[in-house]
Order: C-alpha cells, then structure tokens, then sequence
C-alpha cells in the first residue's frame, strides 16, 4: 500500500494523540434518540422515532424486572438472540443490558450453524442464564430434532424468553420441556418497534401459573384495552382490536417525515393507540395475542384467526413451521391458503398428510377452518433478519402476484421467495 500525504495517516498515529476523556453532550429527555424502521412485514417500513429520556427508561425498567439478572448474586449471563439492528436488539442487546451492568453474550452469524447444537453449545460455554429468541426460532430447532439440544448440558439456564410474535403451545411446551427441561420459566414477552419495550409479558413471582401460549399481564404502569371495530371498549372476557389508553415512557414520538400516516396508523380512535395487533383476554385478566389484524381471514362468514390455524398445523409430528393467508374465492369470499415446512426427518408429503393436517384444523378449530391448499416450503419461509414472516409477500405469492411482492429489503434470505414461487401447486402442474 502507498500512503498518500494529506489523505491517509496510520491508525496508530491518530489514535494516540486522543484524549481519553470526552464532555458529556447533556440532551433534553425528549431529545430524538434514533430513527428504527419497522421490518415492514406487513406493509411499507415506517420510520419509528424514539426519544433520548423516555426510552431509555423503558429499556432499562423492563430489563430489570422482567428477567431479573442477578450478576452479583447468580453471576447470572444474559443471552438475546437478536440482531442489533432491529429493535430486540437495540433494546434487549444494547441499551437494556447496558443501563443494568448485565453480563451477556453477543453474538453474530448463524445460531444453527454449522449444526442446529450451536446455540446450545454457546449456553454450555458460557454459562448462560438467561435465553431470550423467537418462535420462529424455536420451531426450527424443534424441526431438527431434540438430540441436537439434548447432546448439550444447558445446566446453566434458569430463564427463558420469547419475543417476536406470539408463540404456539406446542413449540411453548417443546421450549420450556426439552430446552430448559421443566424448570425454566417462561417469558412470553409483547411489544411492538413502536412501544420500545415490554408492554404484556409474564413476569415470574410467587403463585403466578404459567399458560402456554399467553403472554399474560400488562408491565407495570401499562394499561391495555381491547376494542370492538367500532372504537368501544369491551369489559371482561373479549376478543378484540388491542390497544392501549395511557401513555407510557418509551412510546414512539412520530413517524419520519410522515405525521399523517403517524396520527392514522396508531390514533384512529381518539384517546387510544391502536397496535395493530388482536387480542383475547380471558377470564382470569391474560391476554393472548392472535396476530395481526389483517391477518383475519373471513371464510363463509366466520371470522378466522391465522394463528389459530397454525397452531393446529404444527401439532402434526411431521410438521416444523406453518404460515397461513387468505386468498379470494368465489363462494367463500376468502380461503386458506397454508405454508408449510416439514421437520428434516419428515416423508414426503401426500395425500394422506394433507388430510391429517385438515383433520387437525378441524378438530382444534372449527370444519369451516380447513384450508383448502397447502403449499410445502422446503426451503423456509420468508422472514426478516428479527425472524418475523413476511405475510404479505406469502399473499402474493399464494396468488402468484409475483410482480407486485412490493419491498423485499429487509428479508434474510430473498432466495426463499424464488424457492417458493417455483413450487406453487399452479407452477407444477
């Protein structure tokens, strides 16, 4: 390498000549603190600002009580999955850890890879704790087989946790049995880009029972609402719009560049932010989160929840993951149109299977629920690096709409889509 004089000088050079120490920039609370992009998993990205004081006093509280790291006492060591750039990551990898003085793991690359032990191996190595990754996750790994996970000691863990989306029973069980092998409890954590942080989670104490698939109770000073379509609230056991009536620190300020779409998106209904999300709350207080409100599928009538299918799909033994969207029919007025990924040591699937799979759903569901195509993904689904499924892109490629799969930038792996779309039922015939 030639150096040229007036443009480049040695690191060393530069570095050395630095103070080591630096003046406090002091910022105002409300001070824009980051711009986030949203994984646009259901639309358009939209540019969440958050503020300097008031997120990070919703990082760190939510930090502190919901997983209770004890470095002193348990030297215990925090483990989130998560890439930084999402809002797990800034939340529950950086600012979090960091305000708390946590011990942690960071970690970059391929948690699978090169074999689905690694996670597991990482535990093992470093004595991790604390274990919180996504669903999405967690259904892969039940997909490779419990001796990957059981070759591996995970002694260490005492703490488990969930966030993403919501989790089904099934892989709830399978992550609280096998991984942290009955004694870990779980936290099904709900929150959103926007809130910052926790909003409904579990948080272990004396007397609390857990319940697979619920994320239970609303954080401290968090007051959650369920709507009818209409904007009323709904008192009791209900299922409705989820939406929250009061203020909370580490809310979202605006959308960038964009205060229309802000105020119509989150503040439709004057006096609640409305999270997009659908909830039912059940006798005892829990919510339970059923997904995203346009993931409601209408079929002959009956209104049907996505997740509810899926979870009925995966509770096949053969069956890793299942992603479920509604496509238009002509006497229905929509159907359901079923992805789904088959654990590695699965047969093929045929005709028997689908009927197993429809017999599930109409069991755990409802006859009317039975989907009417299913479509093998064998090489995934698509998915956001924060592991979030891309539904809108399945919708279009359920329809082969293939000229219209809209932003596609914040995918991990775009080959998935191409490897879909070539093996649409109508593609193979």
């Amino acid at each position: 390498m030639t150096m040229k004089k007036d443009r480049d000088v040695w690191w060393e050079d530069l570095v050395d000549k630095q103070s080591t120490e630096i003046e406090t920039e002091w910022l105002d609370a409300e001070d824009p603190s980051f711009i986030l992009y949203t994984s646009g998993s259901t639309g358009s990205p939209k540019g969440i600002l958050h503020t300097t004081g008031g997120y990070m006093l919703g990082a760190a509280t939510s930090f502190k009580y919901t997983f209770d790291t004890q470095t002193d006492d348990h030297n215990d060591v925090f483990f989130c999955t998560a890439d930084c750039g999402w809002i797990t990551g800034h939340s529950y990898v950086t600012y979090g850890p960091l305000l708390n003085g946590a011990t942690q793991v960071v970690f970059e690359g391929v948690p699978s890879y090169p074999t689905p032990s690694r996670m597991w191996e990482v535990v093992d190595k470093y004595s991790v704790s604390h274990l919180y990754t996504a669903p999405t996750a967690i259904r892969a790994f039940m997909g490779a087989g419990d001796d990957y996970v059981t070759a591996t000691s995970r002694d260490s863990l005492r703490h488990l946790g969930t966030v993403g989306e919501p989790i089904n029973p099934e892989a709830w069980r399978w992550y609280f049995e096998v991984v942290g092998k009955s004694k870990c409890p779980i936290v099904d954590t709900w929150w959103q880009t926007e809130t910052g942080a926790h909003m409904i989670t579990t948080v272990p104490a004396p007397g609390w029972v857990q319940k697979p698939g619920s994320a239970q109770k609303p954080f401290f000073g968090v007051q959650p609402a369920i709507l009818n379509p209409a904007g009323e609230e709904l008192e009791g056991a209900c299922e409705g719009l989820l939406a929250i009536k009061a203020p909370w620190p580490s809310a979202l300020r605006s959308v960038y560049n964009n205060k229309q779409r802000f105020e119509e998106t989150y503040f439709p209904y004057n006096g609640y932010y409305l999270t997009g999300d659908g909830a039912r709350r059940d006798d005892d207080g829990d919510y339970w989160i059923t997904g995203r409100v346009d993931d409601v599928v209408i079929v002959s009538g009956h209104n049907i929840g996505t997740a509810e299918v899926e979870s009925a799909v995966v509770l096949h033994p053969s069956v890793a993951e299942a992603a479920t969207v509604g496509i238009e029919h002509p006497v229905k007025g929509q159907s359901l149109y079923v992805y789904v990924t088959l654990n590695d040591d699965a047969s093929d699937p045929d005709d028997d299977l689908v009927k197993e799979l429809k017999g599930l759903v109409r069991s755990q569901v409802g006859a009317f629920a039975a989907p009417d195509q299913f479509h093998w993904a064998s090489s995934g689904l698509p998915k956001t690096r924060s592991g979030k499924i891309m539904r809108r892109i399945l919708r279009k490629v359920a329809t082969l709409e293939t000229d219209a799969l809209g932003d596609t930038s914040t995918l991990a792996d775009p080959g998935v889509v191409d490897d879909l779309i070539a093996s649409h039922p109508n593609a193979l015939k």
